[in-house]
């Protein structure tokens, strides 16, 4: 392989890393500070919050990212998460941020079980070191985060297994991670500073925030799964209710091809609409001239196809259009760019 670009690395963290990876792991950012907050209110410590669960939080995910690229380099695709994987990891993800916004809430006792505390052995060992029994929670956090990988970073993790190295594929990860560091701290710190009838306020404002981006995680789950029930078209049906929308499927129907190129942008497929005959085989060449973001991702959900296409690299998808006339999705693992496939 030839040599990877660094910089670029960073500055895809930096500009595009660092906000679509807020959108995914941001939740568990918020939960940990949320928790840390509530229970520093719990023990009486009226005194300001500090960075300290925020760097906790970044240490442990650069960490383990710098581990997983390691790894990555080293075995190459063996720790490629099939798509059945993530939507699992995105379901659990999201019940886990609800329940902890809920025992924010305080809506019943049982939401308590979602408060994370490290093992037993370890917060006797800690106590001995310090009166905080709760240390190692955002480290937790944080190297959870690595089982929720958004677009752009599986994008970063085929190029740590295309570089065939574990020291290129670790250092590929670590700068990633760390360029998307200052989004996760700025966001995180300004959430530690308030205190008095604006903390409360704020921890209200933080619980339905984690809501918010658990269902944001929910919805990708249902994204991924091929499903039409998702939250955007749901929205769609019900704004089409009150709205002129003329209830036509398809405007015009386009010549049936075989082989088709789709160029992946920063604004999503192009084209974004093809059509293809029942039963045929078909082939898609994706290229990838610029793009950084989520789009790189590019997955049929129905059809089990993910393809991670890295800027200035092209990929091929094979596969059989099902014998039966329907619509099929596609779209970045976060279900921000979409298209179809119209099997006719």
């Amino acid at each position: 392989m030839q040599g990877v670009d660094f910089f670029a690395v960073f500055m895809t963290g930096l500009l595009a890393g660092g906000l679509s990876c807020m959108a995914v792991q941001g939740g568990l950012l918020a939960a940990t500070i949320a928790q840390q907050e509530q229970k520093r209110l719990e023990d009486g410590l009226r005194k300001k919050g500090n960075a300290m669960p925020i760097l906790l939080f970044l240490d442990a995910k650069i960490a383990a990212y710098t581990l997983l690229g390691l790894l990555l380099g080293w075995f190459g695709s063996f720790f490629t998460l099939s798509i059945q994987v993530q939507i699992a990891l995105y379901v659990l993800v999201g019940i886990f941020m609800i329940g902890t916004a809920l025992n924010i809430l305080n809506v019943h006792p049982i939401f308590r079980y979602f408060l994370i505390q490290p093992p037993h052995f370890l917060t006797r060992f800690i106590r001995k070191q310090s009166k905080k029994s709760d240390t190692l929670t955002p480290a937790f956090l944080g190297a959870l985060t690595v089982f929720i990988p958004c677009g752009t970073t599986q994008a970063m993790m085929a190029l740590a297994i295309a570089t065939g190295n574990p020291f290129l594929g670790a250092l590929t990860m670590f700068i990633f991670t760390i360029g998307t560091s200052p989004v996760f701290f700025v966001l995180g710190y300004l959430a530690t500073r308030f205190t008095g009838a604006l903390h409360a306020r704020f921890m209200k404002v933080a619980a339905f925030a984690i809501i918010v981006l658990a269902l944001f995680n929910i919805n990708n789950a249902m994204n991924l799964s091929g499903t039409s029930y998702t939250f955007g078209n749901l929205f769609k049906t019900t704004y089409c209710v009150f709205s002129f929308c003329d209830g036509r499927v398809l405007a015009s129907v386009g010549k049936p091809v075989t082989s088709a190129k789709i160029e992946i942008t920063d604004q999503g497929y192009y084209p974004n609409e093809l059509w293809v005959t029942a039963g045929e085989s078909i082939t898609l060449t994706l290229d990838n001239p610029a793009a950084r973001g989520c789009a790189q991702a590019f997955t049929i959900p129905s059809l089990g196809v993910q393809k991670i296409v890295r800027t200035g690299m092209n990929q091929t998808v094979t596969f059989e259009a099902p014998s039966e006339k329907e619509d099929l999705a596609f779209m970045c693992t976060m279900g921000m760019y979409r298209g179809l496939i119209h099997v006719i």
